[in-house]
């Protein structure tokens, strides 16, 4: 059980501070399913919902995929959490294709690998070892209704192998669910601001739709991270010719997965995961949870995620950028600068980016992201 524990307790910390993580465990499952999988959007921030114009469309907003016409393979890299040099690493394969008469379609591979886990009975004897991962894999579509709006779509089917083994007479096995993906994006026509041209996009994105998880018989089922993300972006070009571009986005996000509070026949409080349809319509008001000490209640605004991007190109051939991210204290903890750059050639590009995290001895310290990208016509 301890060592199952410690499985559950690697992959909360995946996204939130360490004094938060065991908080975090019972609220959702398969936390790795919000990780900024492509280095752009990582280097801005963790935003993308409005851009969403590469094969990464399939995480950030499926509806970006009707406004693409090349099709592209592209893979992420990241040694994951490194301050806790555990061996973790996160692994994202992404492809687009375009169809006649159909449009783009995309599908992705995403793996997280935990590390490897001894076994052992109560009395400390090793018996054998197992490896922690979790894995998922889907296709996503998006579809125009006019020229500058589109819906999209995904599902993804979603396994998640923490333990294995007898613990207390319960047999653990590996967690499985299917996440539904549900989609908009809107681009705007270029106009004319101070004799320059521009455009603005406005996106939205429901992902992670599905049943929750669960690893014991008689377990309750933890919920999906049900993410609410919507957000825009303005891009202008710096001169004339349209050489220099710059950028600016941001997205605003939300958890919509949401505890109920219950008592017992004693009059205890106790808390269980809402249904997914009931979390949506209820994870708008007051929000109260346990952070490991004490229950604390965050209003609407304190459930919020806010991601701030940058990102400047010269020729669409090297890029720029820098962003700011912030949650709440008690929702995440997450607080930090990242840096990113990408270059492109002919039907290569390369994107790298960092995390600069504002408080000291975060695990999320340092992570560096490298993408690389390959785009067929």
């Amino acid at each position: 059980m301890k060592k199952f524990l410690t499985a559950l307790t690697l992959s909360a910390a995946l996204l939130f501070s360490a004094p938060i993580a065991q908080a975090q465990v019972g609220i959702t499952a398969v936390p790795f399913l919000q990780i900024e999988p492509d280095s752009r959007g990582a280097g801005m921030g963790n935003t993308g919902v409005a851009l969403a114009d590469n094969a990464a469309a399939i995480f950030w907003n499926p509806a970006g995929l009707a406004f693409q016409n090349q099709n592209q393979i592209s893979i992420t890299h990241a040694n994951w959490l490194p301050a806790f040099n555990a061996d973790l690493f996160y692994d994202y394969l992404v492809g687009t294709y375009y169809i006649d008469g159909i449009g783009m379609i995309g599908g992705h591979i995403t793996f997280l690998n935990l590390g490897e886990q001894t076994r052992t009975d109560e009395t400390g004897l090793e018996l054998g070892r197992f490896n922690s991962y979790e894995i998922t894999a889907g296709l996503s579509y998006g579809f125009r209704l006019s020229d500058n709006f589109a819906l999209g779509t995904g599902l993804r089917f979603i396994y998640s192998s923490l333990a294995s083994g007898d613990v207390g007479g319960q047999q653990i096995n590996p967690g499985s669910s299917v996440g539904l993906d549900i989609a908009a994006l809107y681009k705007s026509n270029p106009f004319t601001v101070a004799n320059r041209e521009a455009t603005i996009n406005a996106g939205l994105n429901l992902s992670n739709i599905g049943p929750g998880i669960q690893y014991t018989d008689n377990a309750q089922k933890d919920p999906l991270p049900t993410v609410l993300r919507a957000g825009w972006a303005y891009t202008m070009d710096l001169d004339s010719d349209g050489m220099n571009t710059l950028t600016f986005s941001n997205d605003i996000s939300k958890i919509m997965a949401r505890n109920q509070r219950l008592q017992d026949p004693e009059g205890d409080d106790t808390f269980e995961p809402m249904g997914v349809v009931e979390a949506l319509f209820n994870s708008w008001g007051t929000l109260e949870r346990f952070n490991g000490n004490e229950m604390v209640s965050l209003n609407l605004a304190q459930q919020l995620m806010l991601g701030f991007g940058l990102e400047y190109w010269y020729n669409d051939l090297f890029a720029l950028r820098t962003g700011y991210y912030y949650e709440n204290p008690e929702n995440g903890n997450r607080e930090f600068l990242t840096l990113g750059a990408g270059l492109r050639y002919n039907i290569f590009g390369v994107d790298f980016s960092y995390i600069y995290t504002l408080e000291e001895d975060h695990p999320l310290a340092n992570t560096i992201r490298l993408s690389v990208l390959v785009n067929f016509r």
